[in-house]
């Protein structure tokens, strides 16, 4: 036998969900290199790279295309959203079979056919996985009833907008398993009527309890905010680098505020160093150095105009 000591260095297989409009396209975007196959058109607002998968045919030869061939040499694969995509794999499965939808099967054949195309599809998913990327599954949530075999009385939690026979699939196949939601707390008020308050906070949990369902190999905290870096670990020992969004953030506005050629020059160097240094990714410092040329053009005709007039 060939015995391997210590961890092993390799991407990660991550399922990202939540409640509406909380920011995990956001979230994902800020993985390293991403690629987004967009399956329910939701990522029209923001600036980034995507293929458009409008059925279940179209999404799994993509997955497919990109474990042999990775034109963009991207290092994450998204999939927003994983519920979505089982919808379109219903939506294949009964069309070809000539069913208006999975009741239509016997014996609750339907779902079980299901769960076995979405089980194939878990393969294709390991399939980019062994060629080196991460894949970011986004899904939503629901709530729903919850009832343990040694209690009595069941709970509502949250948990992963899929069938219950295909939600086991992947929570099982996944690193991490990160549930997002807003943070708020139920206080008493004067007329002793209990009332939640704040909601405003995002945060990331990322172990189980009996409200929700999370994990993860990593060693996270239970809680996290709901930030790029406060998921570093990962992509510790993979090759690959998250986006520092805070940092490239305030080089955006050092370079808008850049009123010479000169601050510009000295700009300049410091991304080469920030790359250098690893706090930048390459996507990052290439953005970064058009913006510095850009608002090198808007600068320098001034001066021009400027010298000509004196």
């Amino acid at each position: 036998m060939k015995i391997i000591k210590g961890k092993q260095k390799r991407p990660t297989k991550t399922v990202l969900y939540g409640v509406e409009s909380i920011g995990k396209t956001t979230l994902a975007s800020q993985w390293p290199r991403p690629l987004f196959l967009d399956v329910e058109d939701g990522t029209a607002n923001f600036d980034m790279e995507r293929v458009q998968c409008k059925d279940w045919e179209s999404l799994r030869s993509a997955v497919v295309e990109l474990a042999v061939d990775n034109p963009g040499a991207y290092q994450t694969v998204v999939i927003d959203s994983i519920d979505w995509a089982e919808q379109l794999c219903g939506k294949w499965q009964c069309d070809r079979d000539g069913k208006k939808s999975l009741e239509d099967y016997s014996y609750g054949k339907g779902v079980v056919m299901l769960a076995e195309h979405m089980a194939r599809f878990i393969e294709n998913l390991d399939n980019l996985h062994a060629a080196g990327m991460h894949v970011v599954l986004i899904g939503h949530s629901d709530v729903k009833r919850f009832s343990p075999p040694d209690q009595t009385d069941g709970y509502d939690r949250y948990e992963l907008r899929l069938k219950k026979q295909v939600v086991s699939l992947f929570k099982e196949w996944c690193d991490a398993l990160l549930f997002c939601n807003f943070r708020t707390r139920v206080v008493e008020g004067a007329d002793g009527k209990k009332k939640a308050v704040g909601g405003k906070e995002r945060i990331i949990h990322a172990e189980r309890s009996a409200a929700w369902d999370a994990k993860n190999r990593f060693g996270l905290d239970e809680q996290l905010p709901m930030t790029i870096e406060a998921l570093a670990p990962l992509f510790a020992g993979t090759g690959a680098k998250a986006a520092n969004t805070e940092l490239y953030d305030q080089v955006v506005q050092y370079i808008a505020d850049a009123k010479n050629v000169r601050t510009l020059g000295k700009i300049g160097t410091r991304i080469d160093e920030l790359l250098s240094s690893g706090q930048l990714t390459d996507d990052q410092w290439s953005t970064l150095t058009d913006l510095v040329n850009d608002r090198h053009a808007q600068i320098e005709p001034a001066k021009e105009v400027a010298d000509g007039v004196a």
